[in-house]
Formats: C-alpha cells, structure tokens, sequence
C-alpha cells in the first residue's frame, strides 16, 4: 500500500508539474490602489512625461497637487500596450454644469479604439450604454457606483484586445471592470468592429492608452498598469 500511494503521488505531482511548468514571479501588492512592484506608472502626480497630445507634442494638461486636468486636447501614452491590468482615479467637476452627456465627460480610451466611458453621473440621467463605466455605445454597467460630483473614483479594468485567428476571424477580447470597487462589466466580449471611432477596423495587437478630453475639466491621479502578455 505504501508503494502504490508512493507511486501516486509521483505521477500527481508529474502531472501538475506538466500543466503547471513556470514558477509564478513574485510580486509586491500595492496598498490602497498604489502600484504592485510589477507596473508601469503612467502617472504619479508629477509629470505627463508618459504621455503626449493627439499631434504628438508634449502635453498641455495642467499638473497641481498630485493631480493632471484636462486642457484642449486628448493624451496618448507614448508606449503602447495589448492586454493590461489598468489602475485609474478620475474626478468630475464639483461644481455640477450642465447634463447628460454634457457634466463630466471623458472616456478611457484602450488602444485609443474600446472606450470606457467617464461622465458626473451621481443623480444625472443619460442613455444607459453612456453613463460612467459603461464600455460606450455597447453594454451599460451592471449598476451605478458613482460617486457625488469633485469625489475621487477608481477604475480597476482588465482589457484584453480583440485578436486575428489563423482563419482570418477576429476572436474577440474582453472587459472586465470595478468601478470603486464594485464589479460593473463582468467579462463582457469585445469585437474587431466595437470601437468607438468609426476610422478604426479589424483588431491590433497593441495600441495606446488614451485620455479624452471632451471639454470638461475632469482630473485624473494614480495611473498604472500592469502588462499581461
């Protein structure tokens, strides 16, 4: 008997080594969303270095007290990404101005194509597939967790970017989404043709992060990503 579970527990062990071949890396955790030992800041408060204007010139975005806000036009990150573990905290104006689509409005912007969107959307009614942590014009949030207007919000969004078969089919990715801490878009799928802008088609394998500036001075703090390919 003692041979035969010996016996056992070496082929268990061989079979787990098999499907299970690379040591996972260690890894710091972050405490209170600040970044794991692994990431890439984007942004800490200091500078948009990270980061450059629509047409390719430095940023204009004013940097105060740990904060960036939005000045004239959208950001790109200079380096480009595919599937990421993205960290983001964005504030809506305190002082409430207009409605709808028109209080608070940004977007987060995967491969500058799959749009998360921001919006003031404590007590503001829109079109559902449009208000804050909706993956814009396609699936609304399972619920709202807004914050009221000037309170810092997070994402934690994990994106994975539509990709080509061998057969020429695009298979699709995915968003998975919490919106302060509260599970909003729950492994939704993502297609070659869901962008946002109408110039864009088909899928790439990386692309920039992007930050839209829609006319509303929203800020944005604590920017980091991991890599996960």
């Amino acid at each position: 008997m003692k041979c035969r579970l010996s016996l056992l527990a070496v082929i268990s062990f061989t079979l787990l080594a098999a499907t299970d071949p690379k040591e996972p890396a260690v890894v710091t955790a972050g405490v209170a969303g600040s970044p794991p030992s692994d990431a890439i800041v984007l942004f800490d408060g200091k500078d948009l270095s990270a980061w450059k204007s629509e047409d390719g010139t430095p940023s204009k975005w004013a940097v105060t007290d740990g904060y960036a806000e939005m000045r004239g036009k959208s950001i790109l990150t200079r380096q480009e990404f595919g599937s990421i573990q993205l960290h983001i905290e964005w504030a809506s104006p305190a002082e409430v101005k207009g409605e709808g689509q028109g209080r608070g409005n940004s977007g987060v912007y995967f491969q500058g194509r799959y749009e998360i969107q921001v919006l003031d959307s404590w007590r503001n009614k829109t079109y559902f597939n449009g208000q804050a942590s909706a993956f814009y014009g396609h699936n609304a949030p399972l619920v709202n967790a807004s914050r009221k207007p000037g309170e810092w919000q997070a994402y934690d969004i994990i994106f994975h970017p539509p990709t080509p078969s061998a057969e020429g089919k695009i298979v699709p990715g995915s968003f998975t989404v919490f919106h302060n801490g509260v599970l909003v878009q729950d492994h939704i799928p993502i297609s070659g043709d869901a962008t946002t802008s109408a110039k864009f088609s088909g899928a790439t394998p990386t692309g920039p992060l992007m930050l839209q500036d829609h006319g509303n001075p929203v800020r944005y703090r604590n920017i980091w990503l991991r890599k996960l390919d």
